[in-house]
């Protein structure tokens, strides 16, 4: 958030057959490595398009996930971006707006240079909800 860079410009939202497809790559990556999770896609404005919950996930993550992907969306940057600035001593930024969720997980989805919409990830620690977002957004190129 510190660096001087152009926002990101909004697109077409993403789609519920594209949620559900990005879902289902963020599900195979988390049982592939034996963890369980809730996977919340929303739009760019961050209202949810699609919710997945595995069974045994705890039952809070559903509702994190969605904040993680309403905060990437809205701030249209990773929800990581915040956990860095909280890390620096900047806790400030979790008074910016209610829900602001500074914990990594949280990821905008990009398509053509503009956002589309947002994944959030929950069920295990940061980093491994940081890896299953990722590995679902990568999924698109």
């Amino acid at each position: 958030m510190s660096e001087q860079t152009r926002p990101l410009a909004y697109g077409v939202p993403i789609t519920l057959s594209r949620a559900k497809e990005l879902a289902g790559t963020a599900v195979s990556e988390a049982t592939r490595r034996g963890w369980t999770f809730s996977i919340a896609i929303t739009d760019p404005n961050g209202d949810l398009v699609y919710l997945e919950r595995m069974d045994d996930t705890h039952l809070a993550s559903w509702m994190i996930a969605i904040e993680k992907a309403r905060t990437a969306a809205r701030f249209r940057r990773p929800t990581k971006a915040f956990f860095d600035l909280v890390e620096a001593g900047r806790v400030y930024i979790t008074t910016l707006t209610p829900g602001l969720v500074a914990v990594p997980g949280g990821v905008p989805i990009v398509e053509d240079g503009k956002i589309i919409g947002a994944i959030g990830t929950s069920g295990g620690t940061g980093k491994q909800d940081e890896i299953v977002a990722l590995s679902a957004v990568a999924s698109l190129t």
